[in-house]
């Protein structure tokens, strides 16, 4: 696999360069190599089922990344699976996946229920007794690279498959179309379970560039957060617009804290224009890129650079053109193509596609299709085309009928955020009898002169009155300095609504 051939040739060349940085812990692209190699020695000595996946569990420790080459340099492909993850749902994946392996790269121990399932900690591996490893014992072509476990419909998870060729189509394009190469650091703000952080970890690779790691302890700690900023000399930022959002409620979070970022990459989320605004106003040298894509897809299909004119152009931010090897379809309920500016469902088609799901067959029969001989992919999602610029309508099941009336949650949470008295917002419908009763939204508000929330809010629904139907205006309002976001960099919606219902 060329992505291969390229990490183990930078390890050759560059053996003191610094592939990954993790707070006090750094590996150089020789170290990671020969630990990589010397991890997949003993994969191979175990003898596992061909092609057998590997769950890897640990959170942003440079090893993490050496059990990801070992497990793919010896025929296997990994699962990903966060310290944050609970261990219910860790036996799920377990289950799910039938892996019989288990790395720990976390140095907690790791208590698993399955006597089947062999749990080895990473700094056990030692140097004795090795198997030789070959190209020909790599994860090649369509052979399953990595496996990623996104939540299902059933309450239960399930595991996306990327092969080699998927991950090679994505690298190949942010290689080509994004200006990031030549030794530059890249921020890893997702953690690895989330897929997000497959557009910083393998585009670096490829590189010869060093990731920069931002772990749970950081976030949580925004003092700590942003010294280590300052100390990264980050040149590519990586993370959903949800993250970066909080980010710049910090005034220091400008040029001066960062003087060498040249690059945003957004995905994830959808890019509200007034982070581009205030992220264009303190980062005046770097440029902004909007990207689209679901898990299934390999992380993005699509991009545009988010320039003056954009801004300028549209109220809502186009997640922009294909990449070349790929298409995007827009159909309508009868699977037929849908006019200029109408809505459809998006759907991917091309070489970045999943084989789909593991071990479902019947699901992956329901979203995965072949389209002119290549791999096809319906995203549940909506979206609409002008002059060859995708845009993204949210989820098909975020449409919501309220009181006979058929509405979208992201486009209230759009007017409510355009208001120049509120910083986020999030629409939550609030059931009674399983039925909506009404909408409720949580706000962080920009700084106000009223005394009285209530004020507030009349002023909010009066500029709200003027753009929306009075049925689509929330019932009722209120107000924090935060609100919750998932391990991933994502709106926490669960949690925001347990806390709407306490």
């Amino acid at each position: 696999m060329k992505l291969l051939s390229t990490i183990k040739q930078f390890a050759e060349t560059e053996p003191t360069a610094l592939a990954f940085v993790s707070q006090n812990q750094e590996i150089s692209y020789g170290e990671l190599w020969r630990k990589a190699e010397q991890t997949a020695s003993y994969i191979l000595k175990l003898a596992l089922k061909p092609l057998s996946p590997i769950l890897i569990y640990g959170h942003m420790e440079p090893e993490m990344l050496v059990a990801f080459l070992g497990s793919v340099t010896a025929g296997h492909p990994y699962i990903p699976v966060d310290t944050s993850i609970p261990m219910d749902r860790v036996g799920k994946i377990i289950e799910s996946s039938k892996t019989k392996l288990v790395i720990n790269v976390s140095n907690e121990p790791l208590l698993i229920g399955d006597p089947s399932v062999q749990v080895v900690n990473l700094s056990e591996i030692r140097n004795d007794s090795f198997l030789p490893v070959t190209l020909d014992s790599w994860v090649n072509e369509d052979e399953t690279f990595y496996i990623i476990y996104t939540s299902g419909s059933t309450g239960n998870p399930k595991g996306v498959q990327i092969s080699a060729d998927n991950l090679q189509s994505f690298v190949d394009w942010m290689e080509v179309d994004f200006p990031i190469n030549g030794g530059l650091r890249f921020l890893n703000q997702a953690p690895f379970s989330f897929d997000l952080s497959v557009m910083d970890l393998y585009p670096a690779l490829a590189s010869g560039g060093t990731i920069w790691a931002i772990t749970k302890e950081m976030i949580a700690r925004p003092k700590i957060l942003f010294e280590e900023l300052k100390r990264s000399n980050t040149n590519v930022w990586t993370s959903t617009p949800s993250f970066a959002q909080m980010c710049l409620m910090d005034p220091s979070f400008n040029q001066e804290l960062l003087p060498e970022l040249s690059v945003f990459l957004f995905c994830g989320e959808i890019l509200p224009v007034s982070v581009c605004e205030q992220l264009k106003d303190r980062f005046p040298n770097a440029k902004i890129f909007n990207t689209y894509g679901p898990t299934e897809a390999t992380v993005a299909v699509t991009s545009v650079e988010v320039t003056d004119a954009i801004l300028k152009e549209y109220q809502t931010l186009p997640v922009g053109k294909a990449k070349g090897d790929s298409q995007i379809l827009l159909l309508d309920e009868n699977g037929q193509p849908v006019s200029e500016g109408e809505k459809g469902e998006i759907i991917i088609v091309g070489p970045s596609v999943s084989k789909g799901y593991l071990g479902l067959k019947e699901q992956t029969e329901k979203a995965f299709f072949t389209y002119n001989g290549q791999q096809a992919y319906r995203t549940g999602d909506a979206g609409y085309m002008i002059q060859g610029q995708l845009f993204y309508k949210g989820r098909m099941d975020f449409q919501i009928k309220l009181h006979g009336y058929r509405m979208e949650l992201e486009e209230i949470e759009y007017h409510i955020a355009k208001s120049k008295y509120v910083k986020t917002a999030v629409v939550v419908p609030i059931y009674q009898n399983d039925k909506i009763d009404y909408l409720s939204v949580l706000i962080i508000p920009e700084r106000h002169n009223f005394e009285k929330e209530y004020q507030l809010t009349g002023a909010i629904k009066k500029e709200l009155g003027e753009v929306l139907p009075a049925y689509m205006i929330p019932r009722k309002f209120s107000y924090h300095e935060e609100l919750p976001i998932t391990p991933n960099g994502k709106v926490d919606r669960k949690q925001i609504r347990e806390k709407v219902l306490l």
